[in-house]
């Protein structure tokens, strides 16, 4: 049985607060890859990606070449309209041989929001979630939870990983004041970046991670 995770985002830019959490799922799990879904235009963002779908793919494939294990998919950048997790399950569910576990790993914030996905039944009946512990969020009340996705039980692992102060939002900040990134993105994620001029205006893009 082949177990493969999927990890989501913008990746506006990608950095290594994102590769963390994908190696210590793989460790934490077992998992045999990871999948790096960059979206198109996220349902609950309320700003567009500032980098465009070309760039943030891009970033994402230099980020991860030399990992083994690391593959990146394109299906949510190359499907119009807004993204839809369940949808995305369906299709790469579709594709695969039968014997497949797959594992979405999530934040607790997105977990806080599962009621409000489109088929949050259906996306809990194709895959299990792997939710992200950080400091601070320890209090998360499991029971409502429990109360308003019912499925969920039974279907969720708590991971850890490793506290990174970084976010796409500070990057994206430092960059347009002139700060350097150094050691918070991949190095061939940053030369990408200023050979391509990416990000030189303060504000751009959305306002989360």
């Amino acid at each position: 049985m082949m177990n493969i995770g999927i990890l989501g985002g913008t990746f506006d830019p990608i950095h290594i607060g994102h590769l963390g959490i994908a190696a210590a799922a793989t460790t934490q799990v077992g998992l045999d890859k990871i999948l790096f879904i960059p979206a198109g235009h996220p349902r609950f963002k309320r700003a567009k990606p500032s980098a465009s779908v070309v760039h943030r793919l891009k970033m994402v494939h230099l980020a991860t070449n030399d990992i083994q294990g690391f593959e990146v998919c394109d299906i949510e950048t190359s499907r119009p309209g807004p993204s839809y997790s369940v949808d995305t399950l369906v299709e790469i569910k579709a594709n695969l041989p039968e014997k497949v576990n797959l594992f979405f790993i999530v934040g607790m914030d997105v977990l806080n929001q599962l009621h409000r996905w489109k088929d949050p039944e259906r996306v809990l009946s194709l895959c299990q979630l792997l939710v992200l512990n950080r400091s601070g969020e320890q209090n998360f009340n499991w029971d409502e939870f429990y109360q308003r996705v019912p499925a969920a039980k039974r279907r969720i692992r708590n991971i850890s990983s490793p506290i990174i102060n970084v976010s796409a939002t500070e990057l994206r900040n430092k960059l347009a004041t002139g700060k350097s990134i150094s050691g918070l993105v991949p190095d061939v994620v940053a030369k990408y970046i200023f050979d391509q001029k990416l990000y030189l205006t303060i504000g751009e893009g959305r306002t989360t991670n």
